[in-house]
């Protein structure tokens, strides 16, 4: 089986890709394929995602292991991670900078004799020079103190400067 791909970065203008790819190949054959296609290096730290149709963050799927615990999921092949209910994911590329990645599983089809994949099918757009920086604002109001709560905060742990610091008041 193939799987045909669309890729959306995450920046203003329309930069997307869409590659077709076989169904048995592995997330870092995935990532290499990514990376080509919007011309990148390959060599940064990335992570596949689950996600909803909301494009809400789900389980990772690290192409390295950050720690003891944390397995690489490079090996994993694409038919674990991509079903027809399940045909989103987000694609972190370059920790430092955050490329983020919108990919969806547009659809499933069967290989053509003599073409070699993964393949790129289609470009739009031009990869800017530098990722977008990440807002990420609260709601106005979310995080304000009142006067009155300021207040109340002084009272809890004292105003007064030659207070001593007393351990057992607090056990």
């Amino acid at each position: 089986m193939i799987y045909r791909f669309r890729i959306i970065l995450d920046v203003k203008e329309d930069v997307l890709r869409d590659i077709e790819i076989e169904s048995k190949a592995t997330l870092e054959d995935f990532h290499n394929a990514i990376t080509q296609a919007f011309g990148f290096l390959g060599n940064e730290m990335a992570s596949f995602y689950r996600t909803n149709a909301n494009w809400e963050q789900g389980e990772e799927y690290p192409l390295e292991a950050m720690d003891s615990e944390q397995k690489s999921k490079r090996n994993t092949p694409l038919t674990k991670v991509i079903s027809k209910k399940e045909n989103q994911l987000l694609y972190v590329y370059d920790f430092l900078n955050l490329w983020t990645f919108f990919i969806v599983c547009m659809e499933e089809t069967e290989p053509v004799v003599g073409t070699n994949y993964p393949q790129l099918i289609h470009a739009q757009g031009e990869v800017p020079e530098q990722a977008p920086e990440k807002l990420f604002e609260s709601e106005p109001g979310n995080f304000e103190s009142t006067d009155e709560e300021d207040d109340h905060f002084e009272d809890d742990f004292g105003k007064d400067e030659d207070q001593e610091y007393d351990g057992n008041d607090y056990y």
